[in-house]
């Protein structure tokens, strides 16, 4: 019995990035805030590129609070999301014509988000990873994470209560 030859690693890569893009993309609110996001493997890495508009105390000055708490809650919905494309993603399930067309399923809707702030957010940029804590046919939860130069030193964190796109 014979195998068939592996993908080449581009194009499985090509793959990835663009059901990555096309999920991304399809919040207008992640390029109002400059939100990117880089790829390792499965896990994601939300990046928030500093722009002025994002400062919220001009006297310190320190990114807005509704604007660290925005990108969590996106990073979180995104994550999530990807986790669950991942499986069609790796095995071929979903071509890349079928990203580029869109098609994806609807993203999850927040339930419930809780923020705790543990720093000012300084003017520079910030990243973020979430975490599935639980996932299931009707809701999921998932924590996440900010922060600016020392991972170790969040500048804040969230608990999201995701209510799950129906298939189909």
């Amino acid at each position: 019995m014979t195998r068939p030859a592996p993908e080449p690693m581009q194009v499985v890569k090509l793959r990835r990035d663009t059901a990555l893009a096309a999920l991304a993309g399809r919040v207008p609110y992640i390029r109002f805030l400059n939100i990117t996001f880089d790829r390792r493997g499965d896990e994601l890495t939300g990046v928030m590129h500093f722009d002025e508009k994002l400062i919220g105390n001009p006297q310190l000055p320190a990114l807005h609070g509704g604007v660290t708490a925005a990108f969590l809650e996106v990073t979180s919905i995104i994550c999530l999301s990807w986790a669950l494309l991942w499986e069609d993603v790796e095995s071929g399930a979903l071509s890349r014509g079928d990203l580029e067309r869109g098609a994806l399923p609807r993203l999850p809707k927040t339930i419930d988000f809780s923020v705790d702030y543990l720093r000012a957010g300084l003017p520079r940029d910030a990243y973020a990873r979430a975490q599935v804590t639980r996932s299931g046919r009707r809701y999921a939860s998932v924590r996440a994470e900010a922060w600016q130069d020392n991972h170790a030193r969040p500048i804040a964190t969230s608990n999201a209560h995701l209510l799950m796109a129906p298939e189909g």
